[in-house]
């Protein structure tokens, strides 16, 4: 398996990167056979280090999870272990998954991305009017995979994301699940139909 190590306002040493290599090398191989690859950011924000790890261990499935600590090893660790804990919880419905051998059907569907509303440099609108108008950062292509709920529930746990859409396996429609303020996960069902 292929590890990358990135150091953002931070300077990754030999002996820094060899633990995270070890270690991210040895949580992917626990779970799954042939992981394909891994990238690790270690970031320095104030006082504070964050490290962020993306496991790609197969087709379509990404694990994500970071962890913060005033020093980069615990927080290098606190990420590892968020990842463990996920890949234990969810060792059966992926290798369940992956077992069923059927791909899942895919609608394409586009994603923009918006820089946030920054209240002090909000510019103008061309028309003068003072309105803000939100500038696109990136557009690109997304996949909105077909799942079940808790498949839908599984794949954002698992890509440490607030929000995952996909195409309700049961009727067909679009869903979103998401992480609520509460950290509860709520279920949006246009159709009200229940899986």
């Amino acid at each position: 398996m292929q590890v990358a190590v990135k150091g953002k306002q931070f300077r990754i040493g030999d002996m820094l990167r060899e633990h995270i290599e070890t270690a991210v090398t040895h949580i992917a191989a626990k779970y799954f056979g042939n992981p394909l690859d891994a990238t690790v950011t270690v970031t320095r924000e104030g006082s504070v280090v964050r490290a962020d790890i993306s496991v790609h261990v197969g087709r379509r499935i990404q694990i994500r999870g970071h962890g913060q600590a005033s020093e980069p090893y615990a927080a290098f660790d606190a990420a590892n272990e968020k990842i463990d804990k996920q890949l234990r919880r969810f060792k059966r419905r992926i290798r369940d998954h992956h077992q069923r051998g059927t791909e899942p059907e895919e609608i394409d569907a586009q994603e923009v991305v918006f820089a946030a509303r920054d209240e002090v440099a909000a510019p103008e609108a061309p028309d003068g009017d003072g309105e803000w108008q939100p500038v696109v950062v990136a557009e690109m292509t997304t996949n909105i995979r077909t799942l079940s709920v808790e498949e839908a529930v599984m794949h954002m746990e698992l890509a440490d994301a607030p929000v995952l859409m996909f195409q309700n396996a049961a009727h067909d429609g679009l869903n979103v699940v998401f992480r609520r303020a509460d950290g509860n996960i709520g279920w949006i069902d246009p159709l009200g139909r229940s899986a």
